[in-house]
């Protein structure tokens, strides 16, 4: 008689992220398609709902900012409770998403010999997210090297992340698989648009993202100098607030760049705007990106590993000028001048902005959520 499976989902915590939304939506699909489920936290934040059918074992009750040095010694200890946990509730497939997680769960294994099926999400462009010659990026590259290659399976949500983690981190190909982040594609059309909030007398764009140095927001308000009839929102916290809002009133940007916070509904804003700005050094997936597609916003944004040039189809990329789209305009990385050409191009081109929008209803529904839960489902119990 075949053994009665039971999943564990373990993250952090359910605190807001792509990988944490992801966990939202599996865990209700999960539950409705019969399976027995329960969430593994070390954390406490809860964002998001959790269905009642769902038991949450809380692993640890750590502080979101522990240091980097405690983080580290504490592995041994959580994945020998995980590993505990895992016989206790005689799991048989346990999926962990983001580095910390998916660290446990490989090492559990040390401390059981409870055969489960071990599969890890990577949500980042490994070497670029761990580059850099500091300790902890040398930790992690050592860790990632030493512990992914022994998981049953890798599902990142980029295929350029599944290629770096073939290339660079020693996991076999047959190892690895991509499913793309999935969007609530009703719900946002749900939403209503904020009429009347921007000035038509200007073109508009919104970008969205923590104010921290990957984002690069320095390079979005050097690149709107010359360009006096454009107003960019951008919305998100971070520390380099006070820095950025310094660099604003120092190139004389006062009526033209709008730190707006964090915001929960930004779609509303979104369905109003000209087009979506991004500047991004490195990402995994970013699912801003997709959320603006999903709203009718072309794109214009930098060609960072990795994500972008997936979701807009870019097929050839360039590192010394911008490159064109069915969905908007990808630039070099950090590229200044290339930055300021696109947005000169989309400025004296409206055209090109009103045809991608219909480009952009037909691509998202490459990343609808119930086909890509079902993927979900269906790699993790195979």
């Amino acid at each position: 008689m075949k053994a009665k499976q039971k999943i564990a989902i373990y993250i952090n915590s359910l605190s807001g992220g792509g990988a944490e939304r992801v966990t939202s939506y599996l865990l209700p699909y999960l539950v409705n398609k019969g399976h027995d489920v329960v969430l593994v936290l070390t954390e406490e934040k809860l964002a998001y709902p959790v269905p009642q059918e769902v038991p949450i074992h809380f692993l640890a009750k750590s502080k979101e900012k522990e240091s980097g040095v405690l983080k580290l010694l504490k592995l041994p200890w959580l994945a020998f409770k995980y590993a505990r946990f895992l016989k206790k509730e005689n799991i048989t497939h346990s999926f962990s998403l983001l580095t910390r997680p998916c660290y446990v769960n490989i090492m559990a294994r040390w401390f059981t010999k409870h055969p489960y099926k071990l599969i890890i999400s990577e949500r980042n462009f490994p070497s670029m997210q761990y580059g850099g010659n500091g300790v902890q990026a040398k930790i992690n590259r050592f860790l990632v090297n030493r512990l992914y290659s022994k998981a049953d399976l890798v599902i990142s949500n980029a295929k350029a992340s599944a290629v770096d983690l073939v290339e660079n981190f020693g996991v076999s190909e047959e190892r690895t698989k991509t499913i793309y982040n999935p969007i609530d594609i009703d719900k946002i059309a749900a939403i209503n648009k904020r009429d009347g909030f921007f000035d038509p007398n200007y073109i508009n764009a919104v970008s969205i993202g923590r104010l921290v140095p990957e984002k690069n927001h320095n390079l979005l308000l050097d690149a709107l100098v010359p360009f006096k009839n454009l107003r960019l929102y951008i919305f998100g916290e971070g520390e380099l607030r006070p820095q950025l809002e310094s660099k604003i009133k120092n190139l004389g940007l006062d009526n033209q760049v709008f730190l707006m916070g964090f915001e929960n509904n930004p779609f509303q804003y979104l369905k109003t705007a000209d087009f979506f700005l991004f500047g991004s050094l490195n990402e995994g997936f970013p699912n801003v990106l997709l959320e603006a597609m999903c709203c009718g916003l072309p794109i214009i944004s930098t060609n960072c590993k990795s994500g972008p040039d997936e979701m807009l189809e870019l097929k050839e990329s360039r590192t010394d000028d911008i490159m064109f789209t069915d969905y908007g305009i990808l630039t070099p990385v950090n590229h200044l001048e290339c930055m300021q050409k696109a947005l000169d191009y989309v400025l004296n081109h409206p055209e090109f902005l009103d045809n991608c929008k219909p480009n952009l209803h037909r691509r998202v529904q490459d990343f609808k959520r119930e086909p890509i839960l079902e993927e979900y489902r269906k790699i993790i119990l195979a």
